[in-house]
């Protein structure tokens, strides 16, 4: 079934014929679509914390920090800002000039407030020998979104969000890259006045996200009084899945090759696992603000992180007391409340001796910890907090995305058209266990919670396998605490407008 071209492709990605087998067998199977208990809501599963707690969780965090632990923000950055401007690409294929839409309208009238507005014009000038404001008054409107998009200009189009002007500040404007480092300040900032940050980038970008930071690292340090030690990583060729044809047998290229595609962000539980740190923040590129709402900002995520180290103390204590041996009934009896109420797992049946239940506690104590924010649903798209039914019958708390819900089965649906709450992508991840040990985070993986997408190539359609999503079935087997969080802590950038949006001007 293989040539040897096959295999020498094969031996490149570190890829063996065994994993690309298992591939080929997903997409003739399919995944199993989840078993939805319910949409988790305040009343089961979400967080709600009152004022008098938070001082205690924020007291827990802040104290934390003085230790000697390691806590490291990690962004995944790879994804480029096409999408970012489809409206404008669709603008540059229509069949008029002038702004007719709503959007091209809103874009051109208040093109001046965005943060790129000074490039852009110094752009125009040096293409087109006039400013971008003088252009658009003559109707060169294709002209300027041209100076803005493609190579010959500033190239937006093509480059990762990061590395875009986000934000304007009186000293100089801002990417979401310098936007990270300010924020990581406010809450990853260690005894030493050290944080730690960590981008996933894509290999044709890494040099241009280095130099960025290497020319604003020293002002950033000397205003923010702080350290950065930044690092990067790129999505392994390893995680890379086979695409098939609409047959299910392996697509080839023109020249007879094997087509591999990304296999999505799960791929960067890979990246994830190989951060050195104890403690992890994970948030989205592009869900960034100002200086001037920061502090909101980071109010929360010091309540998710201490709400991380509170419960996950309390599972060391517990599997320490395990461990020791010297654990009463009582013990037991308060260590499964703990699983139930604090963690949400269900167990569905009744233990018949005590060493099934210390075999059962030590099972779902010792796993990594995920503390998630979760938004109140305004019809913002992404996935949601779940109650799912895990492999072992135990039911837990889980993100889930529309892919993984049967479309046919009416509970599950109702459930997630109904939820209270979505995902904002705004994590604090504990990666270490009770004896201080690295989990390896590729055993909590879920397989069969990935899906497969339809995609094209020179126009031929084909198949594509998404690996379990990061936040997905990635982190399907780690202990899941969601707490509510305002929607104020979620400003994502879909579109180039989202930036007039009061949230993202200064």
């Amino acid at each position: 079934m293989y040539t040897q071209q096959d295999l020498d492709l094969l031996r490149e990605k570190g890829v063996s014929q065994e994993q690309i087998d298992a591939q080929l067998h997903c997409f003739n199977a399919g995944f199993p679509y989840l078993s939805i208990v319910g949409a988790a809501s305040v009343e089961k599963g979400i967080m709600r914390v009152p004022g008098e707690m938070e001082k205690v969780y924020l007291k827990a965090w802040h104290d934390y920090l003085k230790t000697e632990k390691i806590v490291t923000k990690f962004v995944p950055a790879s994804g480029a800002a096409s999408r970012m401007f489809k409206d404008l690409y669709a603008f540059m294929d229509a069949d008029y000039d002038a702004p007719v839409t709503a959007f091209e309208k809103t874009f051109f009238a208040q093109l001046t407030e965005f943060a790129f507005f000074v490039s852009l014009d110094e752009t125009c000038k040096s293409l087109y020998a006039k400013g971008a404001e003088m252009m658009c008054s003559e109707g060169r409107y294709k002209e300027v979104v041209a100076a803005l998009l493609y190579p010959e200009g500033l190239n937006y189009g093509n480059m990762p969000k990061g590395l875009l002007l986000f934000h304007r500040y009186p000293e100089g404007n801002r990417t979401p890259v310098g936007e990270h480092l300010t924020e990581g300040t406010l809450y990853a900032k260690n005894a030493d006045d050290k944080v730690q940050v960590h981008f996933t980038v894509s290999e044709e970008h890494k040099e241009l996200f280095e130099l960025l930071v290497a020319a604003r690292k020293l002002n950033y340090e000397f205003k923010l009084g702080a350290s950065f030690s930044v690092s990067y990583s790129i999505q392994k060729p390893s995680t890379d899945t086979i695409a098939v044809d609409m047959q299910n047998q392996p697509f080839r290229e023109e020249d007879d090759s094997l087509l591999f595609r990304p296999g999505g962000h799960g791929a960067l539980i890979e990246n994830l696992n190989d951060i050195d740190s104890d403690i992890i923040f994970i948030k989205n590129i592009d869900n960034v603000v100002p200086d001037r709402l920061k502090e909101n900002e980071a109010h929360y995520k010091k309540l998710l992180a201490g709400i991380l180290v509170t419960m996950q103390q309390r599972a060391f204590g517990y599997l320490q007391k395990l461990e020791s041996g010297m654990v009463t009934s009582d013990d037991l009896d308060e260590m499964l409340t703990f699983t139930e109420n604090e963690l949400c797992i269900n167990h569905p049946e009744i233990f018949d001796t005590d060493d099934a239940l210390k075999a059962y506690l030590k099972r779902k104590l010792d796993r990594p910890f995920r503390v998630c924010g979760m938004v109140k649903n305004e019809g913002e798209p992404g996935g949601g907090p779940f109650i799912a039914v895990n492999p072992d019958g135990t039911a837990s708390l889980q993100i889930l995305e529309s892919s993984q819900i049967n479309k046919h089965d009416a509970k599950a649906m109702d459930a997630f058209k109904t939820g209270s709450h979505f995902n904002p992508v705004d994590l604090v991840c504990g990666v270490k266990c009770y004896q201080n040990n690295k989990f390896d985070l590729t055993k909590f993986v879920d397989p069969n919670t990935g899906f497969i997408s339809h995609k094209s190539k020179n126009g031929r359609e084909l198949k594509a396998l998404e690996l379990p999503g990061l936040w997905n079935g990635a982190m399907s087997d780690w202990n899941t605490i969601f707490v509510e969080v305002p929607v104020s802590t979620f400003n994502p950038v879909k579109t180039v407008n989202d930036l007039l949006r009061p949230e993202h001007q200064s």
